[in-house]
This record gives C-alpha cells, sequence and structure tokens, in this order.
C-alpha cells in the first residue's frame, strides 16, 4: 500500500506539472536537507497547488534517506498563523519514517537540520480506514483511532527567507524529526473528545522555563477537527488515510529556537488520570 502512495505522489497531472519547480530543484533542496544546509526560497512557486507538486517531488527526493511514508501532518491550525503566510486554511505535510524515528528522552544535535527548531504537536494513529468515511463527530472520529500519542516535533525550515504558504508547502511543512512519548489508547466517548479539547499543553525547559502554553482547542477548535480537516483535504487529491498512519496536529506552540545542553518537555495535563509527557535533550 506504501508503494502505491509512492507511485501516487509521482503521478502528477500534467496541468500540475506546468508550474511545478522541476525534479532536479527538488533533489537539490533535498540535498540542502540532508547536508544541514540552509537554502534559498524557491524560485517561482505562487499558488498551493505548485507548493503541494513541490512538497511531492521532494518527498520523493527525501524518501531514501528519511524512510518510507507514515502518515502526515497538518500545520498552519489557527487563523492568525494561516494570515501571517497569506493562506486561509490549514496546510497538511507528509511525514516520513524520521518523523517518528525518536522515542522520550532521546538526545540530538541542537543544529539537528539547516534551520532546526522545536514545537509542542500531538499524535493521533488510525485503527482502520473508516476513518475515511467518519466526517466530522468527534465520537464517529475516535472509532477510527486507536491510540494519541504526546509527541515533541523537531522542524527543518530550511529557506533563508520568503515564506509563503506555497513555500511552506514544497518544503513539506517543515517535516523532518519528532520525539515519541507513550500511546494512549483511544476510548471512542464523548468524555475522551471533551479531555481533548480541554488537555492543556505546556513545554518548559530544564531550567522550569515556561516556554509555551495552550489548551486542545488551539487547533482549529479541537485536535479531531484537524483529522477530519486532513481526510476532507486528501480526498480532494483523490487519497486516503490507512490503518496504522500517523497524523501531526501541530498549534501547541510556535516554533521555538533550541538551546545546546538543554532538556525540553512537553506536559499534557487533562488528557489522562494523571500528567503525561515527553521529552528530548540537545547537545
Amino acid at each position: 500500500m506504501r508503494r502505491m502512495l509512492f507511485a501516487a505522489l509521482l503521478a502528477l497531472p500534467v496541468t500540475a506539472q506546468a508550474a511545478c519547480p522541476s525534479q532536479a530543484a527538488m533533489d537539490s533542496l533535498a540535498e540542502a536537507l540532508i547536508a544541514n544546509r540552509p537554502s534559498p526560497p524557491i524560485r517561482g512557486l505562487a499558488t498551493i497547488e505548485e507548493g503541494h507538486c513541490a512538497q511531492e517531488r521532494l518527498v520523493a527526493a527525501l524518501v531514501p534517506s528519511w524512510g518510507s511514508i507514515v502518515g502526515y501532518k497538518v500545520g498552519l491550525t489557527s487563523a492568525p498563523v494561516q494570515q501571517r503566510f497569506g493562506v486561509n486554511q490549514p496546510l497538511r505535510g507528509i511525514l516520513m519514517e524520521s518523523s517518528v524515528s525518536l522515542r522520550d528522552g532521546a538526545e540530538v544535535p541542537a543544529r539537528f537540520g539547516a534551520v532546526p527548531v522545536i514545537e509542542s504537536d500531538f499524535l493521533v494513529r488510525v485503527r482502520d480506514a473508516g476513518i475515511n468515511d467518519a466526517g466530522r463527530d468527534h465520537v464517529a472520529i475516535l472509532r477510527h483511532l486507536d491510540a494519541v500519542i504526546p509527541y515533541i516535533e523537531l522542524p527543518d525550515l530550511v529557506l533563508t527567507g520568503g515564506f509563503t504558504g506555497p513555500q511552506l508547502l514544497a518544503i513539506n511543512v517543515g517535516a523532518r524529526l519528532g520525539v515519541m512519548g507513550t500511546p494512549i489508547p483511544v476510548e471512542a466517548t464523548q468524555a475522551f473528545a471533551d479531555r481533548l479539547a480541554n488537555m492543556v499543553v505546556t513545554m518548559v525547559d530544564d531550567r522550569g522555563q515556561e516556554r509555551a502554553r495552550a489548551t486542545g482547542t488551539a487547533a482549529l477548535g479541537h485536535p479531531l477537527n484537524v483529522v477530519a480537516f486532513l481526510v476532507e483535504s486528501l480526498a480532494q487529491d483523490g487519497q486516503r488515510l490507512e490503518a496504522g498512519q500517523v497524523i501531526s496536529v501541530a498549534g501547541y506552540s510556535p516554533t521555538l529556537p533550541l538551546e545546546a545542553g538543554r532538556t525540553y518537555t512537553v506536559r499534557y495535563e487533562g488528557l489522562a488520570a494523571a500528567p503525561v509527557s515527553v521529552s528530548v535533550r540537545t547537545r
């Protein structure tokens, strides 16, 4: 199935290819990412469609190094951030194995990427393909998820400037690394949906300094609204979620710079009987 999805990424309509950056241009950006080398903005990108096309070509170039496709991320999940990038909707990116390769307590270089940053994040994991027909009802969506997972995203913004919606899409919404905590089994109940909405997500460092704080409603009003958006967005392009895929629900902190020698912990209060967390240390 993953092979079929990868093939679909390459089977772009002729109309989309006409305004898309060349595969050679996206190969060059992939080389910059792998080498942790900042890159200038991608020339000629003007529309969301062009950004998606560039993203697909970038992912095709990165899969040999960063691993196969394991799911998606959804960025720009609040109206103020969308306005800053000149768009009126969230943007989706593709997660590869590198984005789920690290576990709670992992240590990473502070300069793990070309333009490395850190975000409070959250994962949900798909139980079965019925998610594609669940609609927007939160309990119906929960029936087709098997776990929610504390998650720190470690994006790479790579570009030296020129951030617009199409440019952000072209760099795959910054997806690179991530640190996963212990999965929490999903309960297909309204009470569990309410806990997702009301949880408080806080990032602190080892000095006790609070770096960011938000509630579950920060991402499109509810984390499960992000899932519904992604299903609809994929369907418009003839794609579907698959069992086992993960979805990164961003929006619980701004992108923040990293300091070497620090430990960053993201805590989720109200999600489970006791607070849960996930941490990463930089060197």
